[in-house]
């Protein structure tokens, strides 16, 4: 019985075959690129937690900062959070869903993105 020696010429496909990620004559730079962008681009939202930490003033003038908002909106969010458990205070782009829980982070506040 003879053995054959089979070598991959392109190595690096191999094991993203074995996942599914890419076929032999796909373009990898586009199959990154959709499936970043679609799970980027998909509505994500910072969730603000209720602490028994910080006061509603220093949680309005957080989210003020992170938000852009006035007072008023700011202090909707911050009730809802202290009625409820937690509030949506932010929705939008990954990227800016970041933004805004580092803002809010920077006093501390208990927060998660979630898409």
């Amino acid at each position: 019985m003879s053995s054959i020696a089979v070598t991959n010429p392109r190595p690096e496909f191999h094991w993203r075959l074995w996942l599914g990620l890419t076929t032999p004559d796909a373009d990898e730079e586009t199959v990154v690129d959709d499936d970043i962008g679609s799970r980027l681009g998909e509505p994500w939202k910072v969730i603000l937690y209720n602490d028994d930490i910080h006061t509603f003033d220093e949680v309005i003038v957080q989210l003020q900062k992170a938000l852009g908002c006035g007072q008023q909106r700011a202090g909707k969010i911050a009730y809802e959070a202290h009625t409820r458990g937690k509030a949506i205070a932010y929705h939008g782009e990954f990227a800016e869903c970041f933004r805004v829980a580092g803002v809010l982070r920077e006093i501390q506040l208990l927060v998660e993105i979630e898409g």
